[in-house]
């Protein structure tokens, strides 16, 4: 037998059991872990959206966002700074009950609430009084009045979209309420009409880019400020593929009628194509080119190759865009910088299975790729005229593995649900500095750009 000199009892010898009973049994030595308590679920957001007017026909990518935050289970409250009675998608028009009005909250409450708490009031004042975009005193007023509704509807973030007053008024808000805010940026509030855009980006907690050029510029205007990276995403259950349905011979162009969509490009590139080559094009849209682009399209003689079908609902896109050969979108930069980042008329199209011809710009760069489409230079007409006669005499088996491709991009993370859990997870990100740092309504200096 051998002895343990290091714990006094008798050890076995190789091969044979316990010498004694000193020594214990395997079941009775084993040291029983007990697993993890399962990992509770994150409590859902409660955010107020502060929007400039809701619903409006041309932005589906907020109402949609809206729609997919509450389906994760997330509270979406929508509050419009001014009256909007503009026209709306139809399956909008449910919103228009519930959205909360700023004129509807009253002043002298929100001042009183607002002037309780002199420490908040004068971090909302200070930032009211830097900006340039919006009188001092209006500004103030307006973000008491939205930290108000976000107080009487529980809600403990405020999201804005577009980074002009909404931006600004959620800011002075935030900031009078103690809660975090963020914006995300667009098209005209970032390139074309900036207002105060650096300063917002310093004074918010989050920013949302929607592409990675917009990500790389946000973060080079104010590079210690938060950026996240969220595309805009579509709907792949409504817009999808019809299989059966009949081509009907043409390409579909989807956009609002003024200088950024590039259709002047588009007419031209026509014009340059034989007659016996050049696509028919159904243009839909209204917008302030309207005249003046049916006039070049007659002077250029190519009227009968582009049908300007005027405004129609998201159903219509739905229900008639996969019987079309392809998507056209020539998007271009204007002379005061405006453009399109990330338009989601062009992953609608890819989630119908339809191939794209796209100018190299902004998010298009990222969502349409060799095997879903084509990117041609922004205004380059001959380029664009050979897209288009390729995109055109396309054999059928191609068109339907690049529109297979395209979809499953879309299916991958340009989703309403990737973008609404995109956003989610970037408002959550900001607890833990919150919890860390002794938050006192604005965020500390921190670089945090989101990861591919």
């Amino acid at each position: 037998m051998h002895k343990s000199t290091a714990f006094g009892f008798e050890t076995p010898q190789p091969g044979r059991g316990p010498a004694s009973g000193l020594w214990p049994s395997y079941k009775e030595n084993c040291c029983v872990i007990p697993a993890p308590p399962p990992t509770p679920a994150p409590a859902p957001l409660s955010v107020l959206y502060v929007l400039g007017a809701f619903p409006v026909l041309s932005e589906t990518f907020i109402s949609g966002e809206i729609r997919a935050m509450r389906a994760l289970g997330h509270r979406a409250v929508p509050l419009a700074l001014a009256p909007y009675g503009g026209a709306c998608q139809p399956e909008d028009t449910c919103f228009r009950g519930e959205t909360l009005s700023l004129a509807g909250i009253p002043a002298g409450r929100a001042m009183a609430v607002a002037a309780g708490n002199p420490a908040r009031l004068a971090n909302g004042l200070r930032f009211a009084v830097r900006q340039q975009g919006l009188r001092p005193r209006s500004l103030l007023l307006a973000g008491a009045r939205v930290a108000l509704a976000a107080r009487r509807n529980g809600c403990t973030h405020l999201h804005a979209h577009f980074a002009l007053a909404p931006a600004a008024t959620a800011i002075v808000a935030a900031r009078l309420a103690g809660l975090t805010v963020s914006f995300t940026g667009h098209g005209f509030d970032v390139y074309g009409t900036p207002v105060d855009l650096a300063l917002k980006l310093a004074a918010a907690d989050l920013a949302i880019a929607v592409c990675d050029d917009m990500r790389d510029d946000f973060l080079a205007l104010a590079p210690f400020s938060r950026v996240r990276l969220v595309p805009c995403g579509t709907d792949p259950e409504r817009f999808r593929p019809r299989p059966g349905m009949a081509r009907n011979g043409r390409l579909l162009a989807i956009g609002r009628l003024a200088e950024q969509k590039g259709y002047d490009v588009l007419l031209a590139a026509l014009s340059m194509l034989p007659s016996g080559e050049r696509p028919v094009i159904d243009v839909v849209g209204e917008g302030p080119l309207e005249g003046s682009l049916q006039r070049s399209a007659s002077e250029m003689g190519v009227a009968g190759s582009v049908n300007f079908l005027g405004s129609r609902p998201s159903w219509w896109v739905a229900a008639h865009g996969p019987a079309y050969l392809g998507f056209v979108a020539p998007y271009c930069v204007t002379a005061n910088g405006d453009r399109d980042t990330g338009p989601v008329s062009v992953k609608e199209a890819m989630a119908m299975g339809l191939p794209v011809v796209a100018s190299a710009l902004m998010g298009m760069k990222e969502s349409v790729t060799a095997e879903c489409g084509r990117h041609v230079p922004p205004r380059d007409t001959a380029a664009l005229a050979a897209a288009l006669r390729w995109l055109a005499a396309m054999p059928e088996e191609q068109r339907l593995l690049m529109g297979e491709a395209g979809r499953r991009r879309i299916e991958s993370n340009l989703t309403l649900d990737a973008q609404a859990g995109g956003l989610a997870a970037a408002i959550r990100s900001l607890r833990p500095w919150r919890q860390a740092a002794g938050f006192r309504g604005h965020a500390p200096a921190v670089r945090m750009a989101a990861p591919e």
